[in-house]
């Protein structure tokens, strides 16, 4: 049996695709190995949002060559939003590469490994707006916690994204296939569900000619058990009441909303094309702390957009002080090809933009440590996710802390706690980005 490597680089909504993908592979005769050395195929599943994603990219590729030449390897599959982006590019450049899949193509994956191992090149670039959204999946995250991606592609068209132009229009699934997956997730013993989409919170316009976020999360906890579900890329003009009701009263939908804004100055936003200014995100954040008591509030921020000026940027900084997000991350700009923002004139030099970088970090540091040391004292329910043998203290999360972006508990225990455990955790101390503790069950 043929042994296949899979990569997958990016962003969560890219995983899912790699779990599809080697749902088909294992259904097509394939053996799935976690040792790249031991492949015969490799799958490089592609990030191509932003430079470093594209550099980060073309670095595995090089480096999937080097076990083609000294190692098992003879075969390297390229999928995903790089290939999607730069088919042409690639076929020319990277003729180490034995088959390219654009993002509509996910479904052709056996037929291109079946391709190479008869010596053959392959490509696939199906229609990505009109591709089969969903299927079955070989879960590569932890056992108790997946993500479900609820809809694909984005209509939001802001100036400095590729997004559209790779992932295509926005499309949402209906509700019974988003149910009926979560459903296979609970039997599988997942107990946290995280909702992903490029823009969740436009979900079901498409389909349902109204934004039916809210509708959905009642629909998946009618029709099963999973005890937490976290909605993440919420965009604030698009919060619903009927989607704060269902944060505010529903208990197995998590105190926690991510909200992209990217900036908050009115004069940049414009120029992003974001949809809402200053008033409505500051609006939105005041009415979901007014309803949601303890909702934990998450967002991301661009610096350096082209024509950001020092006032701009210290607005920012300024908002970041006074909002207090609880989880926070930023990037720099970078242009992208096919955007409009690329056509701008104003550009940031790139020590400018590091800079910024720089002190907004350090600006919601002493933002996060503050907020941190509040929670002292505090008690939490947390979802055990392993044991650190070095440090010998288990580790969690808490509903405030979503995988792979933001912090953990590490906490020690009288007794034996399983991966995957809801414990209750007492806070004793804070660290910059994590927090301290020890079971009290």
């Amino acid at each position: 049996m043929t042994k296949v490597g899979f990569i997958s680089l990016g962003c969560s909504k890219n995983l899912v695709d790699t779990e599809v993908m080697l749902h088909k592979l294992h259904e097509g005769g394939y053996e799935i190995t976690p040792d790249e050395t031991e492949a015969e195929i490799i799958i490089i599943n592609t990030c191509g949002f932003i430079e470093s994603a594209k550099s980060e990219a073309i670095d595995n590729i090089l480096d999937a060559q080097k076990l083609k030449e000294y190692g098992k390897l003879k075969h390297i599959i390229a999928t995903g939003c790089l290939v999607e982006r730069y088919r042409e590019e690639v076929m020319k450049e990277m003729p180490e590469i034995d088959a390219l899949l654009g993002v509509g193509s996910l479904c052709d994956i056996v037929d291109a490994c079946n391709a190479v191992m008869r010596g053959e090149k392959y490509t696939s670039f199906r229609d990505k707006n009109t591709s089969k959204l969903g299927g079955d999946r070989i879960l590569t995250t932890e056992d108790h916690t997946a993500y479900l991606k609820i809809s694909e592609g984005c209509d939001n068209r802001c100036t400095y994204c590729a997004i559209p132009l790779i992932r295509g229009k926005h499309r949402s699934r209906t509700i019974e296939d988003i149910v009926n997956e979560a459903k296979d997730m609970e039997r599988l013993g997942v107990k946290e569900l995280n909702l992903i989409a490029q823009d969740t919170t436009r979900y079901g316009l498409d389909i349902y000619g109204e934004y039916s976020l809210a509708r959905l999360v009642d629909e998946i906890c009618k029709e099963t058990d999973i005890p937490w579900i976290r909605l993440l890329y919420c965009y604030p003009d698009k919060i619903t009441d009927e989607l704060i009701a269902q944060l505010r009263d529903n208990k197995r939908l998590l105190k926690y909303m991510d909200i992209p804004v990217q900036h908050i100055s009115d004069k940049v936003l414009k120029r992003m094309n974001r949809h809402g200014g200053k008033d409505l995100i500051i609006s939105t954040i005041k009415k979901l702390r007014r309803e949601v008591p303890d909702i934990i509030l998450r967002t991301t921020a661009m610096v350096g957009f082209p024509g950001e000026s020092e006032e701009d940027f210290e607005e920012l900084c300024q908002f970041v002080k006074d909002v207090k997000f609880d989880r926070f991350g930023a990037f720099t700009y970078s242009d992208e090809e096919g955007t409009e923002s690329s056509l701008f004139e104003d550009k940031i030099d790139e020590q400018t933009k590091i800079d910024r970088y720089d002190i907004l970090m350090q600006t919601q540091l002493t933002v996060t440590e503050e907020i941190n040391s509040q929670r002292i004292g505090k008690e939490y329910e947390v979802l055990c996710e392993g044991f650190d043998t070095v440090a010998e203290v288990y580790y969690g999360r808490t509903y405030m802390d979503a995988p792979d972006v933001d912090g953990r508990i590490y906490f020690t225990s009288k007794k034996k706690i399983q991966r995957g455990e809801f414990v209750t955790v007492k806070v004793t101390e804070a660290l910059d980005y994590d927090l301290v503790g020890t079971c009290i069950d």
